[in-house]
């Protein structure tokens, strides 16, 4: 009974025996997970820069003479032509004075020509003749400084554009200098954006051609808006205080869309020639500082920091820290660990780019 017992046990340590090493090496055998290779390409990308939009022309329209205010031909928001009569100031005194003056101008006219006349005959000096001649002088000048008071009554719209609120009413009493309105002209904007020293000296150093640089504006909705703009200028100091320099750009306005006072970003393409990409789903975070898992001649898992230079939809441009021969692990990332062996499945790092709709698990 012994005998057979012990036979029993030493049969199930044989078994036991040939079952444990297969259990031990299904538990180590490595995983098998994505890797690829670095992109190289050339792209571009769009950095944003906070806008504020003026019309190319926007004045204030403003009395230059006293008066009541005796009719308004015009509307808020109404498109104005050039010329187009907008305001009349009550021109009662004024038309006296040029009345007045012309009635001047005609005494004087009358004096010299009678002094021209005696001055024919040697009866007055030409002394006499030449104070005549400055008294009708001064007479008409007198004439043409109160018609142009005359005509300041009548105030006109200087150039195509939109009128903004009415500052005055019908029969308000205007002095010199009063606000009646504003008057914008649309047709072109004018987009101000401050640009980092850092930036501009890039730009600067980019601008290879003498042709303006062309940018897009994003408006307030998120839209971008359908004409291109150009940098026209860029401002001759920087802001100490804030380490800026202001661009202008022009963007035409056919439809009208963009009115004086707006805000948006002015989106400008910055090109990245054979840029090194990978995947945003290829990298994780420690202490703000990013990294990637390479995987080397054993494949075995090598953590690797690295430096983004700038951040595109779903991929980074590596400035850093990566060669062009080095693979990178682009799925399982919370699976592994430094230094930890894995199954390679190469995937081409261009399908590995098309498939960015996948997320590290």
């Amino acid at each position: 009974m012994i005998k057979k017992f012990s036979f029993a046990l030493s049969v199930m340590a044989v078994l036991l025996a040939g079952c444990h090493p297969a259990e031990h090496a299904e538990e180590h055998e490595p995983l098998k997970l994505k890797v690829s290779s670095i992109l190289r390409q050339d792209t571009s990308l769009d950095k944003e820069y906070v806008a504020q939009i003026h019309a190319i022309r926007h004045i204030e329209i403003r009395a230059l003479e006293k008066g009541y205010l005796e009719k308004i031909f015009v509307d808020e928001g109404q498109q104005l032509n050039q010329g187009q009569p907008m305001f009349k100031i009550m021109p009662n005194v004024y038309q006296a004075d040029l009345q007045k003056a012309k009635a001047e101008a005609d005494m004087s006219m009358i004096e010299y020509q009678n002094t021209k006349a005696l001055a024919d005959k040697n009866i007055v000096s030409s002394n006499e003749l030449a104070l005549s001649k400055a008294k009708l002088d001064k007479a008409n000048a007198e004439v043409n400084v109160a018609a142009t008071h005359l005509g300041f009554t009548n105030i006109n719209a200087p150039f195509p554009g939109i009128m903004d609120h009415l500052e005055v009413r019908n029969g308000s009493l205007l002095d010199e200098g009063d606000l009646l309105t504003t008057l914008s002209d649309i047709s072109k904007m004018w987009v101000y954006f401050n640009v980092p020293e850092t930036e501009y000296l890039d730009y600067i150093s980019s601008k290879k051609s003498q042709s303006p640089e062309k940018v897009r504006l994003k408006m307030a909705n998120g839209q971008v808006f359908g004409q291109e703009g150009v940098v026209e200028t860029i401002e001759a100091d920087f802001d100490n205080k804030t380490g800026n320099i202001e661009f202008r750009a022009t963007f035409p306005n056919p439809d009208k869309i963009l009115r004086h006072g707006q805000t948006g970003n002015i989106l400008m393409s910055v090109p990245y020639k054979n840029a090194m990409l990978i995947p945003q789903k290829a990298t994780f975070e420690i202490l703000d500082k990013v990294y990637v898992y390479v995987v080397n001649k054993e494949d075995k898992i090598e953590q690797r920091l690295i430096t983004i230079e700038a951040e595109l939809p779903h991929l980074y441009v590596v400035k850093s820290g990566l060669a062009d021969s080095d693979r990178i692990l682009i799925e399982g990332l919370r699976k592994v660990q430094n230094g930890q062996k894995i199954a390679v499945d190469f995937v081409p790092p261009e399908k590995a780019v098309s498939d960015l709709s996948l997320y590290a698990e």
